[in-house]
């Protein structure tokens, strides 16, 4: 199956999607230059081709979000998640239903999977999430209401700009 891809931009800078004409199974959160989000979208995807009306409407959400508007992507997208193992696939879709403006825990995540003592488990799936935004892993912080880690590009700083953002608009 053809694999397809673009870079575009946003208020916060370049931001990639990847996938097939009928699901998304990457994401890149924004960064300065579209060569570096391409290049981080693109690692491990051989002969992806670039198509600037992939998934357009979704690119108008991505760019409308960016801008400060309210914008539910639950459920609303494609996703494959195939690759990843049963247990990152259970904490990603959990995650895909934190709403728009609002946090979880951790550990409340590893709990509404049924997996009470998998906190740590889940914070590592979650830095293994191929769609940030798309499944909201900017959302969950740990119980002491810090930030916890985040490994996309422009890390915790990005993900307490995000927030911020969510809290305003919402």
């Amino acid at each position: 199956m053809q694999i397809k891809y673009t870079i575009f931009s946003t208020e916060w800078g370049y931001f990639g999607l990847a996938g097939t004409k009928h699901c998304l199974f990457r994401s890149h959160l924004p960064c300065p230059k579209p060569e570096i989000a391409e290049k981080r979208l693109l690692k491990g995807l051989n002969g992806a081709k670039f198509d600037q009306s992939y998934f357009h409407t979704l690119q108008e959400h991505i760019i409308a979000y960016f801008k400060g508007t309210y914008v539910n992507f639950y459920k609303r997208i494609p996703l494959s998640l195939q690759e990843l193992s049963p247990f990152n696939q259970s904490v990603l879709n959990a995650c895909r239903e934190i709403p728009y403006g609002s946090t979880t825990t951790y550990g409340s995540l590893a709990k509404s999977i049924r997996k009470p003592l998998a906190s740590r488990a889940v914070g590592s799936a979650l830095s293994q999430n191929p769609l940030p935004l798309i499944i909201p892993c900017h959302r969950v912080i740990r119980n002491d209401r810090k930030m916890g880690g985040f490994t996309a590009y422009g890390g915790t700083q990005l993900k307490y700009r995000m927030l911020k953002l969510e809290k305003e608009s919402a």
